[in-house]
């Protein structure tokens, strides 16, 4: 079957490549991607997938549907493509969204003799948006029982975890008064500048592996004006969701001291809170396993090494799941930059989506015909996978 499977890739290949290209070719910010969604469901469509449009009641997220013999396990495929402001799809999620596309599709083909149903799900909005969040608070991940996807790193692993995070925007509103006579106004650009100094002065009482950093948004329009609206911008990481909700407590009470101490009010407009994630390791062997029978080395992360967010981790507190890592670039080259843009659709990314997209769909394949493995995999997600009531995840 892997054979099989691998040829089917290979049939395909020209389109798959063309699918990365395609979208690479036509950037779109989070909830916009209108262009690349549609790409994708362009190309399902032609093998027999049945679309499902605005899953979750957003525009540019849909489900591709292909049912096998019966009833079984439902897996489904992850696609992001979205992009990043400025420079395009400097995170690959050209990538990402052709190897789910061609992994899909290559085990769609087998699906005549195998129960169960491939779901490829586009999930728009990573990129600060939380559209797997939104997806998920709207039922859409109800229905499935494992979800794979790949992404394109300078290092090709299994097994990284993710920080929790979210954004908190703070308006201050003050009262305008010309400099001559300060003390008829009331400042929101110090209580912005007090905020930050504030956040600074308690960092030795967050915990561990917390990261605040933030930006001035706006903060007044003369020099010789007492700015009466000033307004910042911060993106919050901890290691948990629980440990996330004590520094943005912090914050709070920072918030509070400053409208006091400045006679500024505050409004805060908190974003989506992105989980920590917990990569199921049982499904990730089965993809490593299919990658080194292909030549290709991969590895677990070094402990110690910094990490990111993704709203994959809330999806991971749902049901068990992977977020693999595929080498596309040299180690100095560093996601979210220019020179990852081009690493995105060189020939080495070509060459990673089709192995990936072929380790992927042998992944599906064996979780949807081995009825011990995927006891396997529902025993480490609960042992493993902390459970949060509904309120630490809003």
């Amino acid at each position: 079957m892997k054979e099989k499977i691998f040829q089917e890739i290979d049939k395909i290949e020209n389109q798959i490549s063309k699918l990365s290209k395609d979208i690479h070719g036509n950037p779109e910010l989070c909830f916009q991607e209108y262009k690349s969604s549609g790409f994708i469901k362009e190309l399902l469509i032609k093998h027999g997938f049945e679309i499902e449009d605005k899953s979750g009641d957003i525009e540019t997220a849909f489900k591709g549907r292909y049912k096998g013999k019966g009833e079984g396990p439902t897996i489904a495929f992850l696609a992001e493509y979205d992009a990043l402001p400025g420079i395009g799809h400097g995170c690959g999620h050209n990538v990402i969204s052709a190897i789910s596309t061609g992994a899909a599709i290559a085990l769609s083909k087998v699906m005549n003799g195998i129960r169960g149903e491939i779901i490829l799900f586009g999930t728009p909005a990573e990129e600060g948006g939380g559209g797997k969040i939104i997806l998920i608070e709207k039922g859409e991940f109800d229905d499935i029982d494992f979800a794979l996807m790949v992404h394109p790193s300078n290092k090709a692993i299994i097994g990284r975890g993710g920080l929790a995070t979210t954004s908190l925007e703070i308006t201050y509103t003050g009262i305008s008064a010309h400099s001559a006579s300060p003390e008829n106004g009331v400042n929101a650009l110090q209580a912005v500048i007090q905020t930050f100094n504030l956040i600074d002065s308690t960092r030795t009482q967050l915990p561990m592996r917390t990261n605040i950093n933030g930006i001035i948004t706006q903060g007044g329009t003369a020099a010789n004006i007492i700015p009466d609206k000033a307004k910042c911008k911060f993106s919050v990481r901890a290691r948990t969701l629980v440990e996330l909700r004590i520094v943005l407590n912090k914050i709070n009470n920072i918030i509070k001291s400053v409208e006091k101490l400045t006679g500024a009010k505050a409004e805060t407009t908190l974003g989506k809170l992105y989980a920590e994630r917990y990569p199921n390791i049982t499904i990730g062997e089965v993809y490593k396993k299919y990658m080194e029978l292909q030549g290709e080395e991969i590895n677990y992360p070094d402990p110690n090494t910094k990490i990111g967010s993704s709203d994959i981790g809330n999806v991971t507190l749902k049901i068990p799941a992977i977020h693999a890592y595929v080498k596309i670039a040299d180690d100095n080259v560093i996601s979210h930059s220019l020179g990852f843009t081009k690493a995105a659709i060189s020939q080495r990314a070509n060459e990673a989506i089709i192995k990936s997209a072929k380790a992927l769909a042998c992944t599906g394949y064996e979780i949807m015909t081995d009825k011990k493995l995927r006891q396997e995999i529902d025993k480490e997600f609960k042992e493993k996978v902390p459970v949060y009531n509904s309120l630490d995840l809003n």
